[in-house]
Formats: structure tokens, sequence, C-alpha cells
């Protein structure tokens, strides 16, 4: 995810009402929470949260099979709120990574974020601020983006079998240590894959954890495996989510004069960070987009057989948010389909849990696709298949952005070749 100092982009008059984001922003995400009540009690869903709040939350971990569909509901519009009035609260202006933030924020809070364990991180990056003596809202989608750590800070409080006046200081100094170096690291961190991995916090929130892995493997700590994925709620989430992103969709056509125009606008840029399409275009081509993303996601898992749970949720939902920001369906589906091929011709099936969350996030490398076309999206996402499920040993899943991680990796590695064989094409030609 993005981070740091981003350029400027050319922005069109009246295409951003501050208010009118915010609004359905929030009323989404209280739509949401207010989901969750159709599928448990109250009391069910209060113990739920707190099952959690207390579990284990590393990858793989799905909040409906921790604490049930409804407390999964509930924590995810919940926790996206409260971000929500932070925001609002320091008066930062709505964008397209505002909306990105968002959603990626309620999308993993089915899968890992919690109404307790993001506090932490987020203070890491206000006492950074304070440090610097800069505005909090400078850094603040560091701060949100962040929270892919937060399975860490829950480890420390509920996971080790220390006495709890250590646990407590413990999880506040790793949550507080985290946040202070994510600023300074996802700027210097968009220069290493030049902005063609969208998830840049991810990239980042890799290494990190790394780093916490391994003083936890030095102190004898080695997190076992981990998989809680949950299945048959297809017919149940698939239309609800269909119909939802339908409903977004025309809100979308209404707010845009009940015209399209802006939407194929959309489908031409290349969307290497910062491609701010609510910057650009304005709401409605943006909200028409983000449902086209959402729905295709979810028509993706039907096909190929996956499940709508928890962690694929979280895949829709930052597909969702990101067609805020640098994607849409003309440049994911070159990632998707390389993803597809791995898939086919790998040791692995598309239905499989990882190869299912892989083509969801593999999307953060669409600029790839979007810069140097079709067939550099399809080896893109091609390679990022098979690194992702190698990747996660390196911080053994306190990393909920993993994808973000490897895509920093391949686009790293790939762009440089490309642009160098290209550079290389193109000066032989010119001598000939």
């Amino acid at each position: 995810m993005p981070g740091g100092n981003e350029p400027v982009v050319k922005t069109r008059d009246n295409a951003n009402p501050q208010n009118a984001v915010y609004a359905i922003l929030a009323g989404t995400f209280l739509s949401l929470a207010l989901l969750g009540l159709l599928f448990d009690t109250p009391a069910g869903i209060l113990q739920g949260l707190g099952r959690i709040v207390t579990d284990p939350d590393y990858l793989i971990t799905d909040y409906m099979g921790v604490g049930g569909i409804g407390a999964a509901f509930v924590n995810s519009g919940l926790v996206s709120l409260l971000f929500i009035g932070l925001l609002r609260g320091l008066r930062v202006q709505a964008t397209g990574i505002t909306i990105a933030a968002i959603w990626t924020v309620a999308g993993f809070s089915f899968f890992g974020k919690n109404l307790l364990n993001v506090w932490f991180i987020v203070a890491g990056v206000w006492l950074f601020a304070r440090y610097r003596r800069e505005p909090f809202s400078r850094f603040i989608y560091a701060a949100l983006f962040g929270t892919a750590l937060a399975p860490l800070v829950t480890q420390i409080l509920f996971g080790f079998n220390l006495p709890l006046v250590l646990r407590i200081p413990l999880a506040l100094l790793a949550g507080l240590s985290i946040g202070f170096v994510l600023p300074p690291l996802g700027t210097a961190m968009m220069r290493f894959h030049q902005g063609f991995n969208l998830y840049n916090i991810g990239f980042v929130s890799g290494l990190v954890g790394s780093v916490y892995l391994s003083l936890f493997r030095s102190y004898g700590y080695i997190p076992a495996s981990r998989l809680i994925w949950t299945t048959g709620q297809n017919r149940i989430l698939a239309p609800l989510f269909i119909l939802f992103f339908l409903g977004q969709f025309i809100l979308g056509f209404l707010l845009n004069g009940r015209r399209f125009a802006g939407l194929s606008a959309i489908m031409n840029y290349p969307g290497r960070v910062v491609t701010d399409f609510l910057m650009l275009e304005g709401l409605g081509p943006t909200l028409m987009n983000m449902s086209l993303g959402g729905i295709a996601s979810i028509l993706y898992l039907l096909l190929i057989g996956g499940d709508i749970n928890g962690p694929t949720l979280a895949g829709v939902f930052t597909v969702v948010g990101f067609s805020a920001f640098g994607k849409h369906l003309r440049n994911m589906a070159p990632i998707v389909a390389g993803v597809v091929l791995g898939g086919l011709t790998k040791i692995w099936g598309l239905s499989d849990p990882p190869i299912q969350l892989a083509a969801l996030f593999a999307t953060t490398l669409a600029p790839v696709a979007g810069e140097f076309g079709i067939f550099w999206g399809i080896v893109a996402g091609f390679l990022h298949s098979s690194l992702v499920l190698n990747v996660g040993a390196l911080h053994g899943g306190f990393n909920l952005y993993n994808n973000g991680f490897s895509g920093g990796a391949v686009a790293a590695v790939l762009v440089p070749v490309i642009e160098a064989l290209r550079s290389g094409r193109e000066s032989h030609d010119s001598r000939t």
C-alpha cells in the first residue's frame, strides 16, 4: 500500500465532493455492521467479538470461523467506522487512497484486524509524527495500511506464555515500534518497486514482520501453521454481495448524471502509483469501477469453485477499494490470467485457499499489465502465484498483506528486466 510522499495528480473541478465520499463510506460500513445482526443474536455477536479479539489471528485465520458470521460483519463494520471517524476528525481530504485504505481495513477486519489490535500500530505512527513535529494526518495512511501487522500484537498479548504484566508492555512496545518505522520505510520502499506494486506498505510490513519473527525464533518461539477457513456460505454471501455491489454501481451511475462518462476513461489508465480515479474522473465513475471490481471478484470465486468467507472477502474488498486507486478490469485481467495459468500448470489447484487469495490480491501488480501490456501482466501473475506461497515463511503469517510483500519483490525484479528489454529493442530499432 502506498506510503510516504506521493506525486500530485491533476484533478477535475468538483470531482471530489468531500461530504458525499465520507457519507457513502460511513453508510456502507454501518450497513455492513447492521447486516451482522441478521446472522446472530446480540449476545452471540458479543461472545464472537470476544473470541475474535483474543484468538491468534495470523495467516490464515477466518474470523467467520473464529467468532461467527455475525461477529465478523460487526467487527469489520465497527473497525471501518472508527477509522472513518479518525480521518474525518483529522480533516483528511477524501481521495482515492482514502477509499482504498478504508475498504482494505474493512476487508482485513474479516481476516486479522480487530477492535483491539489495530490501535497499537496506529499509536506508533502518531508517535513518529510527534517526533517529526508534523501533523499526524500526513502519515495517516501509513497507520491504516500498517495495521497489516496487527496479528503480531495479538500474538504477544494472548499467545505468549508470559505473565500479563509482561505481555501488555511488550505488545505496546512492539506496536509502537512497528508504527514508528513504517512511514520512513514506506517512502524508501516505493523506490524499490517504482510504484508498480500498489500494496507498498504490504511490502514494508513483510520486511518488518520478518525482523520480528526472527526475534521470536531467537527466544524459542516458533508459530505453528494455521488454517481456519470456512466453507458452505456461498449461497448466502454471494448473492448478498453481488446485490451490494450492484447497488454501488447504480449509485455511481446516478451521481454521474445517469451517464457512463468517465468509466471508459478509467480503463485507459495504467494504474501505477499514484493514479487516483476519484480525483481524475470523479465520484460517480469511481463508484461504478469499484462495483465492477467487486462483482468480477465474486464471480471469479464462484467460477473456480472457491469460497466466499472472511479471507476471500478481504481480497474482494481490497480489489474494490483499490479500484478507486489504480485497478480496473482491463489491467487486473492479465494478472489474474497469470495466476490461473499457474494454477493449471503447477502442483496446486485454483480452488486451494492460498491460490484463491493469490488471484485476488495479485492484482496489486495491475500497473505492470497497464504499463507494459497483457503479456507481461500474465508473466507477473504467473511469477506471483509461486512466490506468494513461499514468502510467508519469512514473516510467519504476521503480515496480513503477504501478497503485497511478494508483489513488491516481483515488481522489483520484473520491471527492470522489462525496461531493459524495451530500451534495448528501441535502441536497436533506432540504429536500423
